[in-house]
């Protein structure tokens, strides 16, 4: 699982018209409205000069260059996989679309998101909803926890 999360990581270090400024450390969490075993989890800070379509169509790239299989025959809402990239934010962009919306629509309800997001950026604010910490509060049930093994090594 470490070397999907790393490996996704490479991929983003090598986005065209991009620039991967800084990785949270990675963190262990536990499956949030599904089953199975604990996810690892991140949060990448990227420079960028694609627009949001654009970028989001290189994520769903990555995630299947890595094995990662969409929904479709068989496949089962919030399944376990080796790897899922979200775009979580951009800028103070909002968007409400089928394919993208902006800021990522559950981005305050999951603590492996907002605990990685905070150590990136401690004072960010969620475009239409405020700051990110108010939220952290509200999902402190959700376990979570820093690994060891972070993207520097």
């Amino acid at each position: 699982m470490i070397e999907s999360l790393k490996a996704a990581l490479d991929s983003l270090r090598s986005l065209e018209q991009s620039e991967l400024i800084a990785v949270s450390p990675f963190y262990k969490s536990a499956p949030v409205e599904a089953t199975g075993p604990d996810y690892l989890n991140a949060v990448a800070q990227l420079d960028t000069a694609l627009e949001p379509y654009a970028l989001l169509l290189h994520l769903l790239d990555i995630e299947l260059m890595l094995g990662r299989k969409r929904r479709g025959l068989g496949q089962k809402k919030n399944a376990p996989r080796n790897v899922d990239l979200d775009l979580l934010l951009l800028g103070d962009m909002i968007i409400q679309s089928t394919p993208l919306t902006l800021p990522h629509p559950r981005l305050h309800q999951r603590a492996f998101v907002l605990k990685p997001l905070l150590d990136l950026a401690p004072d960010i604010r969620v475009p239409g909803q405020g700051s990110a910490r108010t939220f952290l509060e509200t999902v402190s049930d959700q376990r979570i926890e820093l690994l060891e093994e972070s993207a520097e090594q």
